[in-house]
């Protein structure tokens, strides 16, 4: 199919639906979506954005800007103490128990809005990578209308640009707890030191990147065309300075590069 097919195929598959909640975050993925099922569906959708120790603020913060922009209900649903033990004890499948509470959580909202079906932003794209999440999605029924479709990130990334959404280039982010290696326990300060920390790599112009806790160590992945930004203007000095200051003992720069998922080689999908 061409994107025309695809973008109608999902209208038709959002009509059929009636009624929908997104489960929004204000990505790239769940950004489109929320604006096709507005233009669809019109007031028969409501955005759900779960704001919990595993999220920055800057994404929440965004959210908020892209729901009112689209002029969509958006409910945000604030979780200040997040105690699941199989997400905290991050075993190689704390997607799955994320997923399933969030997802919950979510079901519990659409209901009480008297929405029939939740949504969310997986596409083709994402099933090359490590998922265990992707599980819960579907023990909770959950619609993936992008991924029926046929959507790849790079359709949405088009179709985003050609309907003026600011999120087209918006870089990939995920979860925080995604810079933390399987093993690790998940806590509140490790999640904040890294949201910090990649908070002031926006301050310095980079565009994709991770900060990875090891421990005490930082390692730092940024885009390969990126990594040439260190070797000018102190900005190796200035980083390692402000990242010991909010904690680490050692950082560390990627020599690899940036890549998704790169805390989930060795894993078998």
């Amino acid at each position: 199919m061409n994107l025309n097919e695809k973008l109608n195929l999902l209208k038709k598959k959002l009509t059929e639906l009636e009624s929908v909640a997104v489960a929004y975050s204000g990505g790239v993925d769940s950004n489109f979506l929320l604006k096709v099922a507005k233009d669809t569906l019109k007031d028969k959708v409501i955005a759900v954005t779960i704001n919990a120790m595993m999220h920055s603020n800057k994404e929440i913060s965004e959210s908020k800007e892209y729901a009112k922009l689209f002029n969509v209900n958006q409910i945000v649903v604030d979780i200040n103490e997040f105690k699941i033990e199989g997400f905290i004890n991050n075993g190689q499948d704390r997607c799955y128990y994320c997923k399933k509470e969030v997802f919950s959580i979510i079901k519990k909202v659409a209901k009480d809005n008297n929405i029939k079906y939740i949504l969310d932003g997986t596409n083709l794209s994402d099933l090359g990578d490590y998922r265990p999440g992707l599980r819960a999605l579907e023990e909770l029924d959950i619609v993936s209308p992008l991924k029926d479709c046929e959507f790849t990130k790079e359709d949405i990334r088009a179709l985003s640009k050609d309907m003026g959404l600011k999120t087209f280039n918006k870089p990939a982010f995920a979860c925080l707890a995604t810079r933390i290696p399987y093993g690790t326990k998940i806590t509140n300060d490790r999640l904040r030191m890294i949201e910090k920390s990649e908070d002031y790599l926006v301050e310095l112009g980079f565009n994709q990147f991770r900060v990875r806790i090891h421990e005490d160590i930082a390692r730092i992945e940024v885009e390969k065309d990126e990594i040439y930004k260190f070797f000018s203007n102190d900005i190796l000095d200035k980083t390692n300075n402000k990242l010991k200051e909010l904690g680490f003992k050692y950082v560390t720069l990627d020599m690899a590069g940036y890549k998704m998922g790169n805390m989930n080689i060795g894993i078998k999908k």
